[in-house]
């Protein structure tokens, strides 16, 4: 490295430490601030922003969310230099990137990082960078002391680029919970089940997870949380405009937020509870036998869709009558699978795949938890080609 730079980082919570820690082990001179006054001894602090910033030719910023980066260079914004490079590292909406980048003018990078605290300690980090070419390079032994930076056309795309790739740390962490969670259900040893699942696709993410998978209590802090995981995960949906199930997955999970993400994976499953009126709705086709619809459905529950070309809209005691009181003469040969179950408080939403011979159905319930327990509200069904 050849242009030490007088870096502020503001905000000192995990990423941010381990960034300001790097910095300074690198020959950076670092002064550290953090919102929780709570501030590492690693490098030198500060108890006001605005004093980090004035010494400061590079401001980095490590904070939780969009909000936390307006108020913090709202703070600072008359105690920074007109050529003070602003680096935010923050996991943000791309919209709120954009508003920043527009806010603070050209000497603005936005540059979220790939990759959690280990990766920041080595220094091996990718790091999505937006900025023009005379800021980047003013920043370059900074960047580069960090990881590797990618380059990206503008703030929003940075920030977008980001979520997508958390959104396939979501997705990685709800398959090692459904694989878990089916190893379980087959009786499997936990020990045996984690070392396949280490050979294949998920093996960097079961490897270095291994004790928390196994129920042995953690022995460092949590590197990536998931409050940090559900939080980018409800950004990118709002984004997108796109439902996605890694969203509702993790922000339903019954842990601490706080907690290491490998927790996400050792969560229960849904309550037995929940899964009832599904069950009681399998048994009523199963045998044909339409009392079971008591246990399955509320009593004003109404069934949906199209058959023969028209929508109906049955009463529960119209739906009744298509039960013949006996099982189908190849009732062995059909099946039903629960595809999901989303649990959203006293509302859950649930799909189920029906194959009757040559038909196949999709099933969507929409369940309620009542007095007596969950039942199912109403149904709407898909008879697929």
């Amino acid at each position: 490295m050849t242009t030490p730079h007088t870096v502020a980082v503001l905000g000192l919570g995990r990423m941010g430490n381990a960034l300001a820690t790097r910095l300074t082990a690198r020959g950076h001179d670092v002064i550290g601030w953090t919102r929780s006054g709570k501030n590492p001894a690693a490098h030198r602090t500060t108890g006001d922003p605005n004093d980090a910033v004035t010494e400061a030719d590079l401001v980095l910023l490590s904070l939780f969310d969009g909000p936390a980066c307006r108020q913090v260079l709202d703070t600072v914004r008359d105690s920074l230099r007109p050529d003070t490079i602003v680096l935010n590292t923050s996991t943000i909406a791309p919209a709120e990137a954009a508003e920043l980048a527009l806010q603070t003018g050209p000497s603005y990078i936005h540059a979220p990082v790939l990759g959690s605290v280990p990766a920041a300690t080595a220094g091996t980090l990718h790091i999505l960078t937006a900025a023009t070419r005379n800021t980047f390079d003013r920043a370059r032994p900074v960047l580069e002391t960090l990881g590797t930076p990618l380059r990206v056309d503008d703030a929003r795309t940075a920030a977008a680029l980001k979520l997508i790739a958390n959104n396939s740390l979501a997705g990685a962490v709800l398959a090692l919970r459904d694989s878990l969670r089916q190893a379980d259900a087959l009786g499997l040893p936990r020990n045996q089940a984690l070392d396949i699942l280490e050979l294949g696709r998920l093996g960097a993410l079961v490897a270095p997870k291994r004790p928390l998978l196994t129920g042995e209590p953690a022995t460092t802090p949590a590197q990536f949380t998931i409050g940090a995981l559900t939080k980018d995960m409800n950004l990118l949906a709002a984004a997108s405009n796109t439902p996605l199930r890694s969203a509702a997955g993790l922000a339903h999970t019954p842990t601490d937020p706080e907690a290491d993400i490998a927790t996400a994976a050792t969560a229960p499953a849904a309550p037995d509870t929940v899964l009832a009126p599904l069950h009681a709705y399998i048994r009523t086709h199963a045998t044909g036998d339409p009392a079971h619809l008591h246990d399955a459905f509320l009593p004003t529950a109404h069934i949906e869709g199209i058959r023969d070309g028209a929508f109906v809209s049955w009463s529960l005691e119209e739906y009744r009558t298509l039960f013949p009181g006996h099982p189908a003469p190849d009732e062995p040969a059909r099946t039903r699978r629960i595809d999901t179950l989303d649990v959203h408080g006293t509302v859950a939403t649930a799909t189920m795949t029906l194959s009757h011979g040559t038909d196949t159905f999709t099933d969507i319930f929409l369940l309620v938890r009542t007095d007596n327990g969950w039942r199912i509200a109403n149904k709407a069904y898909h008879q697929n080609p």
